[in-house]
């Protein structure tokens, strides 16, 4: 009942990230395309990079789905532990290609500046202007709706794909700074604001390429969470301490490996109804925890537990 429980939650979880992917992309496709033709029309290169960061935002979400797509799929005889590390592989394809795009949009913004210093560039429309507060404005909105779903469904790569529209928004922050100096007379200000995108979209690919490297690694859960978990396995009836405890990352989702100390006295049935037990609880507890295995250590006898009725 539990697995099947579980099976359920993860094809929500599925439905809900693909629903929230779908919504940005549309609004991604729409929102590129008018920053791109203020960028073209308004004499703005720095409104032009910023459309092509919102552009491999797209690209971006289609990657996130495709990954969490095949990271859902059901274990096989030759993949037994699932395949949820190719969220992982979705992530890393997509931090190389958002560092290539911010290099070239680097590289783009210092040409202009080592090229003219600013001296005859045309001053950017009022279009641009407005193109970016506009841009600020919706990706900040697509922010905060794409991490509220990542939450309620555990999606590190759906959260990175949030902070891809976070990054977007500062982006624009700094073409808007760009422009606006640009219109005020410093017209070097719009290839700088280039420049800065080029350094905000780098600190992106990165971000997400480590994020994923740590789950690709197996590195563990952070202290905090082990210690809960640690917790939830005590609170069961039987457990007298936990021996050692140890947490992989694997894709989205989590391994853990407890070694639990019951009484020595127990009969096989009763050592595993408390294994079974400690696995129910971290599993439910945890909704990131893909399985929970547990092993049965006889309580090491002493003098103090001798003399105990319990142990006795």
């Amino acid at each position: 009942m539990e697995r099947i429980k579980k099976r359920k939650k993860e094809r929500d979880s599925r439905g809900i990230a693909m629903h929230v992917s779908l919504i940005t992309i549309v609004i991604n496709l729409l929102l590129s395309i008018f920053k791109l033709a203020a960028g073209i029309l308004a004499h703005s290169g720095a409104m032009i990079s910023d459309a092509v960061h919102s552009a491999s935002d797209v690209l971006s979400t289609v990657i996130v789905m495709v990954g969490v797509n095949i990271a859902g799929r059901r274990s096989d005889k030759e993949h037994p532990y699932g395949h949820d590390r190719m969220e992982c592989v979705a992530a890393i394809i997509l931090s190389a290609m958002l560092m290539a795009t911010g290099i070239v949009i680097g590289i783009s913004g210092v040409q202009k500046i080592v090229a003219g210093n600013g001296e005859g560039a045309v001053v950017p429309g009022l279009l641009a202007l407005f193109a970016a507060v506009l841009s600020i404005v919706v990706k900040e909105w697509m922010y905060w709706y794409t991490k509220a779903a990542a939450k309620k469904i555990h999606s590190g790569a759906v959260m990175a794909d949030a902070w891809h529209h976070r990054s977007d928004a500062l982006s624009s922050v700094g073409a808007m700074i760009g422009i606006a100096g640009a219109r005020l007379g410093y017209p070097i200000l719009d290839p700088v604001a280039s420049v800065v995108i080029c350094i905000f979209i780098g600190k992106a690919a990165v971000d997400v390429f480590r994020d994923a490297l740590d789950k690709m690694v197996d590195k563990a859960c952070d202290d905090e969470t082990v210690q809960k978990m640690m917790d939830s396995a005590m609170a069961v009836m039987g457990v007298k301490q936990i021996d050692d405890i140890k947490t992989r990352m694997f894709g989205a989702k989590v391994y853990v490996d407890i070694e639990i100390a019951a009484k020595g006295n127990l009969v096989l049935v009763e050592s595993h109804e408390i294994a079974e037990n400690v696995h129910l609880s971290i599993e439910k507890n945890f909704p990131d925890v893909k399985h929970c295995m547990v092993h049965v250590n006889p309580l090491p006898e002493t003098e103090n537990q001798k003399n105990d009725p319990e142990c006795l």
